[in-house]
């Protein structure tokens, strides 16, 4: 049975960084069974609303709420089991160095459950098929292409069943090719009721994945609307942003 209702509510996040100001009171709500794009331009901030939902980063004012908790007031030991229920795929795939694909897979599992190292074997199997990597189990990190460290890391975000997903600019630096194979596996991972945040610059990608768009502008939520509002928008920022002339940096195109 699928939940329904708000996963994810982000209440009036602001962050400095010194006299850098990024978030200038971030709101938005994450639906279940959504992913929802999270769009804007270089140092807008995108990443910085991922780690902090995670508990990497502190915003200096605000809330962001799951399962009726605040995540933003919680210490380490706290944070802990929700990361179990709260995973994020690393841009560059965020792998152990020392440690093979296998072990990496099963970290997770390892370290948040009570699987045997059969199940958690059948598990690792399973999820590398998901993502075009069968065979790959004793390979290590430096071994594989870039575009297999970014599936192998998405593999790895999704073995343990989490109950949300934050996707941290997935496709930067891929090819064409690989960017279309790991949008067919994220799409695949969308196709089982994912729930997610979706953090690109990848305008295409995200059209193709995204059930909404929210845009950052000026350290705040711009505007969210589904995929067909965005792309077909009237608004001139938007319309400026789809088309690349506007980079979501607050700076108006030039005539």
């Amino acid at each position: 049975m699928q939940r329904s209702g708000i996963a994810l509510d982000i209440k009036n996040l602001h962050k400095s960084f010194g006299n850098k100001v990024v978030h200038r009171g971030v709101s938005f709500q994450l639906y279940w069974n959504e992913i929802l794009g999270l769009l804007g331009g270089s140092g807008s901030g995108k990443s910085l609303i991922l780690r902090s939902i995670i508990g990497l980063e502190k915003p200096d004012q605000g809330e962001i709420i799951f399962d009726g908790k605040d995540l933003s007031q919680m210490g380490e030991r706290e944070l802990f089991p929700i990361r179990a229920r709260i995973s994020y795929v690393f841009q560059n795939g965020a792998l152990f160095d020392s440690l093979s694909v296998e072990d990496n897979l099963a970290y997770p599992l390892r370290e948040h459950t009570r699987l045997s190292e059969k199940e958690i074997l059948e598990k690792v199997n399973e999820v590398l098929a998901t993502v075009d990597m069968t065979g790959s189990n004793e390979l290590f990190p430096a071994e594989l292409s870039g575009g297999m460290q970014k599936r192998a890391g998405l593999a790895r975000a999704t073995i343990s069943s989490p109950e949300i997903i934050l996707f941290d600019e997935p496709t930067a630096g891929l090819d064409p090719i690989n960017t279309h194979r790991l949008v067919r596996n994220i799409k695949s991972v969308k196709s089982r009721g994912t729930t997610g945040i979706f953090v690109t610059h990848d305008l295409p990608a995200a059209f193709e994945i995204c059930h909404r768009i929210a845009i950052l502008r000026q350290g705040q939520i711009y505007t969210v609307d589904t995929v067909d509002n965005i792309r077909n928008s009237k608004d001139p920022f938007v319309h400026a942003f789809i088309r690349g002339d506007e980079d979501g940096s607050g700076q108006e195109p030039q005539p």
